[in-house]
């Protein structure tokens, strides 16, 4: 049975260009995923990885993704896996400008039975949407748990 998707809706108080580029900027991704070395070719079937020192200190890969679409500042979407993304699923996101706020919504689906990052994505998306969103309202965020 294939595995239920992942939505989650969140208003951020922001310009959608502003919203945007936390999604896709080394800046606003390393501070709300804790240092972690973001690149992106940011086209359809171009390289989306995080990476940084692992628990030895030695360098690794933490995510690894593959653009699918790019529709700045309203859609991205793109396919990732933990480490080398042997199993990876797949992350649409979508940013509606509203009166003072952009609504996002993130819906992370395409799941294979066997992935273990299921569980681990669904508690990890509130929080990085949280950093993400706190980062762009106040200009601070906070440490994860």
């Amino acid at each position: 049975m294939a595995k239920a998707p992942l939505i989650f809706t969140y208003y951020i108080a922001a310009p959608a260009e502003k919203v945007w580029d936390g999604f896709v900027s080394k800046e606003a991704n390393q501070k709300i995923f804790m240092g972690a070395d973001f690149e992106v070719d940011l086209k359809p079937g171009g390289a989306m990885n995080w990476s940084g020192p692992g628990k030895d200190g030695k360098p690794m890969r933490y995510v690894t993704g593959q653009v699918l679409r790019v529709e700045a500042p309203k859609l991205l979407e793109y396919k990732f896996g933990m480490g080398d993304g042997a199993v990876m699923s797949r992350v649409k996101i979508e940013l509606t400008p509203e009166s003072e706020a952009v609504k996002v919504v993130v819906t992370n689906d395409e799941w294979a039975e066997d992935d273990p990052a299921y569980a681990q994505n669904a508690d990890g998306w509130p929080r990085i949407l949280s950093r993400l969103k706190t980062l762009l309202e106040t200009g601070k965020t906070f440490r994860p748990h």
